[in-house]
């Protein structure tokens, strides 16, 4: 299931029989073809669990099974969109910059503090993207939005990387993620919040940053 870029702000998706893909409900532009739209109660392929975390959360982002025969034009909101390629690897992001994916790729939910204890939690907090992410594995295409673009940066065990919190969209790979506090001369760097703390990701992989401090 493959993504295709017509512009910064939309995609095109070719939906092919005994296939589906994931969408938020409203990204649908425009669709040719017998195509159909489900709503899809458990929120994708994260099961009861997944579901429950997010509902405590208040983190639910309602999705639209897509399935049938046909090509789908998506869009959200004027947002830029972003199509990431996985093969094999997780991708780490906020739910609510999804608009739309291959059903192929596995869903769940991760708890923030999972990745650095206590203090992944305040990391949710600080960026303002909660306690809760979702992880999407496999081999497939995602679709994420984010204001102003998204540049990818990489991630080697050499050069590690360190983003504000407001502008981080996702990131894939083996990657670890930690909160750190700037002091001193680095509390000016950055235009979020008085950049008083940073995420720091280390590891093999890339992070997707938005050129916007602006959440969706």
């Amino acid at each position: 299931m493959a993504f295709r870029e017509l512009n910064s702000k939309m995609v095109e998706a070719t939906v092919q029989p005994g296939q589906r893909l994931y969408s938020q409900r409203g990204a649908m532009l425009a669709y040719r073809g017998e195509v159909s739209f489900t709503p899809n109660v458990q929120g994708g392929q994260g099961g009861l669990m997944s579901m429950i975390g997010r509902r405590v959360a208040n983190e639910a982002t309602p999705l639209m099974t897509v399935e049938g025969s046909g090509t789908v034009l998506f869009g959200h909101g004027g947002h830029h969109v972003q199509v990431i390629e996985l093969a094999g690897d997780t991708l780490y992001v906020e739910a609510d910059r999804l608009l739309a994916f291959d059903g192929a790729l596995q869903q769940g939910t991760m708890f923030m503090g999972s990745q650095g204890g206590v203090m992944g939690m305040v990391r949710g907090q600080v960026s303002g993207q909660g306690l809760f992410t979702t992880t999407l594995k496999g081999h497939g295409s995602v679709a994420v939005m984010a204001h102003g673009g998204v540049f990818e940066v990489p991630i080697t065990p050499q050069r590690p990387v360190h983003v504000d919190p407001q502008a981080y969209v996702a990131h894939h790979g083996e990657v670890r993620n930690k909160l750190s506090t700037a002091l001193g001369w680095r509390d000016m760097v950055g235009r979020g919040s008085g950049e008083a703390f940073q995420l720091e990701l280390s590891g093999s992989g890339s992070v997707y940053v938005q050129a916007s401090e602006e959440k969706l």
